[in-house]
């Protein structure tokens, strides 16, 4: 029997979507199980390019009814910006493979600043070239600065007919081979400042745009490009001054939602993997399951998983929510990003640490796997700068709450045009939250929330009264610790308002929550060692350590679902 809470591809049937999602993603699945696991795994071996996907998604218009707003779509009725839709294909994509979730991923943030311009003319030029199955590109970071694009090198100069000349190159930009159209972060040289800052279209195929090559051994074309006196024309000009500026950051807001959704399907295949061989390996006259430390780190594993699927799928319904009095998809999105992506790690790993020799073995999905998801925690800003960005929203989530109204869940076919007009990137300290302790209190009666919920009291506590002083806060080693552990509250809270909404096994929530306390234990002794930690933390770190509440059934009841994945899906060879 299937398990309902993981994506399988031999029952897969996204009801709760309208029929022309529903076409597609079946479509795409369909696509990958006809192709065949050894192709799959070829093609990733021989880092060949995505040709023949990018020609499915072509013909089947995959990215153009998915990723053209409706007032761009000319009236198509199935045309949206629908994100629940859109984390539906990031698992997917995932489920078979970084390399075709990449090409998808770049697409989105290259059409991110198109997206939020009021230029006409741009605007029409994308929508045609998505119709057309092109693919598009996101030219922000550079190879001497990164993302700093304070510090940008492309330089555009005035050509005194109203547009620029455009000379500098660009770093770790996928789809840098092939775009259509690729979106470019640069400033003028004749403004100072913010001003300056210029986003414009360029095209991969004009003769001033030179590759130069990819700077990553895979299939996924990470690029190095540099434009010579590139002709930027007004029609091509997206965003100028500070609106430029915003529109970079609010881009990455709306692309660095689908690292979590990517991170979950990467799992899910590996999971069948690993839960199979496990299961039908023999050692010592019995399978490698029977022994009680692999049914402990499969069963960690299998619990975490379902955690990293609830609270993204919870984070959708907010992020589909906002708007400009409700931006609590701000403290939502670095979560999915930093959170639930190391938190695929860490399913990895537990599953490589059963089934070890396997996960190197050529013919496996599981290999690739291993080493995929250690890329997506790293991308979109790195664990650090999300959990310095969580940090922000600390004292409004934990200890000031306003009232607002229930967020229900959101499958419905709905046009999420406010990420596209999200407005100026800054106020975060503003923002407010609802109480999360209502989630807590639905599920009180299961031990181990109420053990992490006593964590988390504890937590509101130190930063009422033992919150890192003015010097500490220059302290980012410190900072992140702490940053930890709230990041653990606000997981827990989003998981048990989805398990409300979907009405989640209790002796998975029970277990799952078991983890988290053990984790939430590990970030408070982490706070104790810290060089720059006082006393006073110190005695609060080692008070806020709790044992889970164990219980051997309970255990033994999540453990039989884990054993029945085993077999349960292969990809068709």
């Amino acid at each position: 029997m299937a398990d309902s809470l993981l994506f399988n591809p031999r029952t897969y049937d996204p009801a709760h979507f309208d029929p022309v999602t529903r076409r597609l993603l079946r479509a795409t699945v369909d696509w990958f199980e006809e192709r065949g696991k050894r192709r799959l795994i070829e093609d990733y071996r021989t880092r060949a390019w995505l040709a023949d996907f990018l020609a499915f998604a072509a013909k089947e218009q995959l990215f153009a009814t998915f990723l053209t707003p409706a007032s761009a779509a000319g009236g198509h009725p199935g045309k949206r910006w629908d994100t629940a839709r859109i984390a539906a294909l990031n698992e997917i994509l995932g489920f078979y493979g970084l390399d075709y979730w990449y090409a998808w991923q770049v697409t989105i943030l290259g059409l991110g600043p198109v997206w939020q311009s009021g230029n006409a003319a741009a605007r029409a030029r994308a929508a045609e070239l998505l119709s057309q199955g092109e693919v598009f590109a996101f030219g922000l970071s550079e190879k001497t600065h990164g993302a700093d694009i304070y510090s940008t090198d492309m330089l555009l100069e005035p050509d005194g007919e109203g547009g620029f000349r455009a000379t500098g190159s660009k770093y770790y930009i996928g789809n840098g081979n092939a775009a259509g159209l690729v979106s470019v972060f640069g400033r003028r040289t004749d403004v100072e400042g913010p001003e300056g800052y210029v986003f414009f279209a360029a095209d991969s195929r004009h003769p001033a745009y030179h590759l130069v090559k990819n700077v990553v051994d895979s299939s996924k074309y990470v690029s190095e490009f540099r434009l010579e006196g590139y002709p930027v024309r007004a029609e091509d000009v997206l965003h100028t001054g500070r609106a430029a500026f915003d529109a970079a950051l609010n881009t990455v807001n709306v692309g660095k939602f689908n690292l979590c959704t990517a991170s979950i399907g990467i799992c899910e295949h590996a999971m069948y993997e690993a839960v199979t061989h496990a299961h039908t390996r023999v050692l010592y006259g019995r399978p490698v399951t029977a022994f009680p430390h692999v049914r402990r780190e499969l069963t960690d594993a299998y619990v975490r998983l379902v955690g990293m699927k609830a609270f993204s799928d919870r984070a959708v319904d907010y992020f589909r929510s906002a708007g400009p009095d409700d931006r609590r998809y701000l403290l939502f999105n670095p979560m999915t990003k930093m959170k639930v992506t190391t938190e695929g790690e860490k399913v990895v790993d537990l599953m490589w640490d059963v089934i070890a020799a396997k996960g190197f073995e050529k013919d496996t999905y599981f290999a690739q796997a291993a080493a995929e998801i250690r890329s997506l925690p790293k991308l979109e800003g790195t664990v650090h700068v999300n959990l310095a960005l969580i940090l922000k929203f600390m004292r409004n989530h934990l200890l000031d709450p306003v009232a607002y109204e229930p967020v229900p869940a959101r499958p419905d076919a709905a046009d999420d045009d406010f990420l596209f007009r999200q407005g100026p990137a800054r106020g975060l300290g503003s923002i407010r939250f609802h109480d999360w302790r209502p989630a807590f209190d639905a599920y009180a009666h299961l031990p181990n929330v109420g053990r992490f919920r006593e964590q988390a009291d504890a937590l509101c506590a130190f930063v009422a009264t033992a919150a890192p002083d003015e010097e500490q806060s220059r302290d980012l080693d410190l900072l992140l610790a702490v940053g930890q552990l709230i990041a653990l509250v606000v997981h827990g809270q989003l998981i048990l308002e989805q398990a409300a909404l979907r009405g989640l096994d209790e002796d998975v929530l029970d277990e799952l929550f078991a983890v988290l306390v053990r984790d939430f234990s590990g970030y408070a002794v982490e706070l104790h060692g810290k060089d720059s930690a006082t006393a006073e933390q110190q005695r609060w770190a080692l008070d806020a350590v709790r044992r889970p509440v164990v219980d051997a059934a309970r255990s033994e009841r999540v453990w039989q679902r884990v054993e029945a994945l085993s077999g349960a899906y292969e990809m068709t060879p």
